[in-house]
């Protein structure tokens, strides 16, 4: 049964506000996911000691990392990446459209990889949406657009941090190309991973095509998750079936 892990992992900055991309890989090894969805990752960032995060992970995870800087800073790079151990292609990494006239936002960007798990290809897009609703409203309807959801077929998962619940506009764009993972379990109460001392706002979600069948949603609620990160990763068991 595959698995797919999902997780902010803050620059690899813990609550205690340590810097330790060890610690992140700890988190993600225990689980021994078969896909790994990053967001928040620095690559060569003076800040975090020029690392490059995306690789460090997948090393220590013996993983392949496929990076997309939604933001780039003269050399420094800051995005989101796509870990497997099983063969992969990358289909496309590219930006979301943003709002003008909002000081302080940040560039987003999507990745999305082709993944062959037990001789199916998966399609697997990871992203993180902004902090403002209207940009949220464009960056969800360019996933469901043609340039990467409409451009699907077979089983597909779109996993990241959204910044959004599901009472929003965009989550709702979203449920309408595909099914959220925790509601194809009905689950109550759901499994929310933010903040991570205590987990209280469900803003990261996995979506699925009709090709996924869920079989169990849940966090890691750890003494060490709860420090490696501001948020929880999110953990999802799934198996391929036909649509």
């Amino acid at each position: 049964m595959p698995r797919l892990l999902t997780y902010n992992v803050h620059r690899c900055v813990g609550t205690d506000r340590r810097l330790d991309v060890d610690r992140i890989v700890a988190v993600i090894g225990e689980h021994e996911p078969d896909i790994v969805c990053l967001q928040e990752l620095d690559v060569g960032r003076a800040r975090t000691g020029g690392v490059d995060q995306a690789q460090a992970i997948a090393a220590g995870l013996a993983m392949t990392s496929r990076f997309h800087p939604a933001m780039r800073v003269e050399a420094e790079l800051y995005g989101d990446a796509i870990l497997t151990p099983h063969p992969e292609r990358l289909i496309r990494a590219d930006s979301l459209p943003s709002v003008r006239g909002v000081p302080g936002l940040e560039p987003r960007g999507a990745i999305w990889s082709e993944i062959e798990i037990a001789g199916v290809r998966i399609n697997v897009l990871n992203t993180h949406l902004g902090l403002v609703p209207r940009e949220q409203r464009l960056q969800a309807a360019a996933l469901a657009g043609a340039g990467w959801l409409g451009g699907c077929n077979g089983p597909t998962l779109l996993a990241g941090d959204f910044n959004a619940t599901s009472i929003t506009r965009p989550y709702q764009t979203l449920c309408r190309r595909l099914q959220d993972c925790q509601r194809q379990l009905a689950l109550k109460p759901s499994v929310k991973t933010f903040p991570s001392a205590f987990p209280a706002i469900r803003i990261d979600h996995c979506f699925v095509s009709p090709e996924i069948r869920i079989r169990a949603v849940r966090s890691d609620y750890s003494p060490l998750a709860r420090v490696a990160s501001d948020h929880l990763p999110l953990i999802i068991d799934f198996d391929m079936v036909a649509a």
